[in-house]
Formats: structure tokens, C-alpha cells, sequence
């Protein structure tokens, strides 16, 4: 009997460890459709024996989770919102890991003209001027705030039939543009990754403005004490380390690379 009782404890012992080594992480739906996440999570349990927990969000509503603390850390893009963030003491520091960038995608035939673009503003501007339909995420993601600052940059309001709202991720935005022939801003990662590509393509892309850098932000533990603190920086270690650049930079889809690993660059620019 006594045995039985002791193995129940070590057992109960065993399970609390396992869940200490568990740590939430709020990360962009545009990460997690690239697929990148299902090469990451199971290196970094390897290697660090965390289990790291995804929420699957838009940058905004993974800001707000890491806010809240009801993550322990965020890894986004959109450096807007994440030094606002910072600002508010929310999170204690912001780590580049790193970078891809942004295309529109369209019809094939670019019926609006978008590919004869010299840069992203002139893109939009022509498809605004055309009245083409244009499928949005309008999910406060950062693709979406990005979206919205190129808009802003070309000096056009975009409202009308043509200019449909979805509030969807990336891959459920994609789908749209797919089901309607329409053109749509996307992530390279999430496009590459994404299986209904038929009739369209890559219309516009190249221009320096599309720059897509993504960040890891620890959630500050000051705010809220129960932050895994310890987890985050062995997270954050394992992040910058050799062997993250290695799975970063080889993972690709059809032989064109989905991220570009620069948490090195950083580092150095720290020092």
C-alpha cells in the first residue's frame, strides 16, 4: 500500500515538473501558417526540454494577451505596436529573430496593372483606381496595420465594393482573395505555404518598404508574477542560438526560403 501511495507521489511530482516546464507564447497567424512553428517547437522541446503553448492571433490580440499576461512572451511584427508596448512597460525588451517580406498577390492576369508598379504605392494606386476587388484582413494583425500604413503612405483612403474587410487570418484572407480573383497583401511565408493558389500570383513585390521583421518580446514579470521568466530567457537563448539560424534559414517550400534568420545582426548591433 505504501508503495502504490509512494508511486502516486512520484508520479503527481513527475506531472507538476513537466507542467513547470510549459510557457505560453502568443505568435502571428502569418507564423504559424508558414509552417515554420511545427520545425521550431519540436527542436526547442529537444533541445530545452520547454513545451512551449502557441495562441494563434493577430499581432494586435497577441499584444493584448501579452498585456493582460496571459502569455509569457509574443513574438510579432509590427514594431509600431511593439514599442508601445515596450513603452507601456509591458514587456521588458524587444529581440529581432527574423525577417521576410511582403507581396501582393492578385489575379494572374493583373487586370489592374499592379505589377507595372515602380513601388507599393503606385501598386495600390493603381488598383484603388481601378476598383479591383481587394481582399483586406481587418484584423488589427500586422499585416494588417502594415496594409493600412501603405494605404496611407499612397495618400488614398480605400472604402467601396471593391475594398472587403474580412477580419481573418491569413490563410482564411487567402482563401477569400482565392474564391473571389481578388488581389490581397500577403506575408512571402504565408503564400508559399498556402495550397489554393489557383488563378493567382505574385503581382507586385521587391520594393524596400515591404520589409516584414519579426520580434520576440518578453512579457515584463514586474506586471505579472507569474511570467516563467526562466523559460523565457532560455527560449529567447535558444531563439538567437546557431542551431535556430540552421532550421530558419533551411526551411523553405519549393525551394524558396520563407524566413531570413538576422537575431545575429542584432546581436552584434547591441554590442
Amino acid at each position: 500500500m505504501k508503495r502504490t501511495i509512494m508511486a502516486a507521489v512520484f508520479a503527481l511530482a513527475a506531472t507538476g515538473a513537466a507542467q513547470a516546464e510549459e510557457m505560453k507564447m502568443a505568435v502571428t497567424t502569418s507564423f504559424h501558417n508558414s509552417g515554420l512553428s511545427d520545425i521550431l517547437l519540436p527542436a526547442i522541446k529537444e533541445d530545452t526540454g520547454i513545451d512551449v503553448q502557441l495562441l494563434v492571433v493577430g499581432t494586435g490580440q497577441a499584444i493584448k494577451l501579452g498585456e493582460a499576461g496571459d502569455v509569457d512572451a509574443i513574438l510579432v511584427h509590427s514594431r509600431k505596436a511593439e514599442e508601445k508596448f515596450l513603452e507601456a512597460g509591458h514587456g521588458t525588451h524587444r529581440r529581432e529573430i527574423m525577417y521576410n517580406d511582403f507581396i501582393f498577390v492578385g489575379p494572374e492576369d493583373d487586370a489592374a496593372g499592379a505589377g507595372k508598379a515602380e513601388d507599393a504605392k503606385g501598386a495600390l494606386a493603381a488598383i484603388a483606381g481601378a476598383e479591383a476587388d481587394f481582399v483586406s484582413r481587418g484584423d488589427d494583425s500586422g499585416t494588417h496595420k502594415k496594409e493600412l500604413s501603405l494605404w496611407a503612405a499612397a495618400g488614398i483612403t480605400p472604402e467601396g465594393a471593391w475594398y472587403k474587410e474580412v477580419g481573418a487570418g491569413m490563410g482564411a484572407s487567402l482563401n477569400t482573395a482565392a474564391g473571389m480573383g481578388a488581389y490581397i497583401m500577403s506575408d512571402r511565408a504565408s503564400w508559399l505555404n498556402f495550397g489554393n493558389k489557383a488563378g493567382l500570383d505574385i503581382v507586385f513585390e521587391g520594393d524596400p518598404v515591404l520589409f516584414n521583421q519579426y520580434a520576440y518580446l518578453p512579457v515584463n514579470p514586474e506586471k505579472h508574477g507569474h511570467v516563467k521568466s526562466d523559460l523565457v530567457a532560455q527560449l529567447e537563448d535558444w531563439l538567437v542560438s546557431d542551431r535556430a539560424k540552421e532550421l530558419i534559414d533551411s526551411y523553405t517550400i519549393g525551394g524558396e526560403t520563407l524566413f531570413v534568420f538576422n537575431a545575429d545582426q542584432m546581436a552584434k548591433a547591441a554590442e
